[in-house]
């Protein structure tokens, strides 16, 4: 079957997820029908050309409810016959959203869209308000726990330290603030008002504050006993003894508020078109996890086979951090270098708009993989309930 291959990756800068942030006064579907409009003008395409949309967002209700990616895809004038579909893999979404509009470009033999949004500051987390959230019997049941409780779980089980999250966390600062520094992005498309005042040019939750003296001071999400959780995961795992919490708000990723928009086709559509291509899309995968959110692990190991490739081979990572100790495990289970991995920082320091994180990744991947000539390159991210997504990639210019 031929690869399908990406021919343009745009995301927005990432805005801080509360009323004072600089995105607020945008609406979900105004953020990403922008960015769909600058998509169609970059590439020049005919959007009658694109035969399906697929869009993440997790919390669809209210503004993100109603099929957001189709009616973001009217508000931006594109074809009124492209058909398109919103999704929920939770945090994996904008990357699941990627991998499907490939599978429906080689169906269509043509293009398709993708991409994802998510408005933290406008629709909170948990607004769906899924039973399973607040109702402990009902979560119980179906296995769902916290993600930051299973984190901790997660670093007990490995032997993560508070320390060894807070020196990622820091690390992700300190290397977000650098790639801020050295300018926009090419695939970061500023946002502008209705008056085309510029609102945001840059990812604006970036701490330069929190080196590792601030991050020290910071309290655990959950501390002894955790709710009553500590006593049912050590009922389940009583060798543990003891479950140690190391995960505060400065080690985990911060809420935001962002889109993303990724055009993606065959090469034959491609040369048909004249539209060129970033890269190419070699495989694919989803895995689950369940309890804890360490699923990339497996996902990245079954897309590294279909491609038939390597850990060494793979010269640049770019992975959603979900909490510290997931991604250290993510590291160490596969043996990363860690000069390869989250080079312009992570989701820690630069954010999580949830539905749109995995598609953003895809961008900011493509961009740095051309900055330093290198050719191959995975996008993972894992999520609620264990679910996890990755793609190997191949650059082409």
């Amino acid at each position: 079957m031929p690869h399908s291959v990406v021919i343009e990756a745009l995301r927005t800068p990432r805005g801080a997820a509360k009323e004072t942030g600089a995105l607020h006064g945008v609406t979900p579907m105004e953020l990403l029908a922008g960015l769909l409009r600058e998509l169609a003008q970059r590439t020049s395409v005919d959007t009658a050309e694109v035969a399906d949309g697929v869009f993440g967002c997790v919390t669809q209700t209210g503004e993100q409810g109603g099929n957001i990616g189709k009616a973001a895809c009217l508000l931006a004038d594109w074809s009124p016959h492209l058909s398109a579909v919103t999704i929920n893999r939770y945090c994996a979404s904008g990357l699941s959203a990627v991998n499907w509009a490939a599978q429906q470009a080689r169906d269509a033999h043509g293009l398709a869209v993708a991409g994802g949004v998510e408005m933290m500051s406008r629709v909170p987390m948990f607004g769906d308000k899924a039973p399973y959230y607040a109702d402990r019997v009902i979560g119980s049941r179906i296995g769902f726990v916290p993600p930051p409780w299973s984190s901790d779980l997660v670093a007990t089980r490995h032997g993560f330290s508070r320390q060894d999250c807070d020196a990622y966390a820091a690390l992700s600062q300190t290397r977000a603030l650098a790639a801020r520094n050295r300018g926009l992005a090419r695939s970061m498309v500023p946002v502008l008002d209705a008056q085309g005042q510029l609102l945001l040019d840059h990812d604006e939750n970036i701490r330069a504050a929190n080196t590792l003296e601030k991050l020290a001071t910071l309290r655990p999400v959950y501390e002894a006993g955790a709710n009553g959780l500590d006593d049912w995961g050590l009922a389940r795992e009583p060798e543990l003894r003891q479950i140690q919490h190391v995960h505060t708000a400065g080690n985990a990723p911060c809420m935001a508020d962002g889109a993303a928009a990724v055009l993606i086709g065959t090469a034959d559509a491609a040369a048909r078109l004249g539209l060129p291509v970033r890269a190419r899309i070699l495989a694919h995968a989803d895995a689950c996890v369940p309890l804890t959110q360490t699923g990339a692990v497996d996902a990245t190991q079954k897309a590294l086979a279909k491609a038939g490739l390597s850990v060494a081979d793979i010269d640049l990572w770019e992975v959603r951090d979900s909490f510290a100790a997931i991604t250290l495990h993510y590291i160490r289970s596969l043996g990363i270098p860690l000069e390869k991995f989250n080079v312009n920082g992570s989701s820690i320091a630069l954010g999580h708009p949830m539905g749109a994180t995995g598609a953003m990744l895809v961008s900011c991947l493509l961009d740095e993989m051309a900055a330093r000539d290198l050719r191959y390159g995975v996008a993972a991210l894992p999520g609620a309930f264990g679910v996890a997504t990755a793609i190997v990639f191949e650059r082409m210019r």
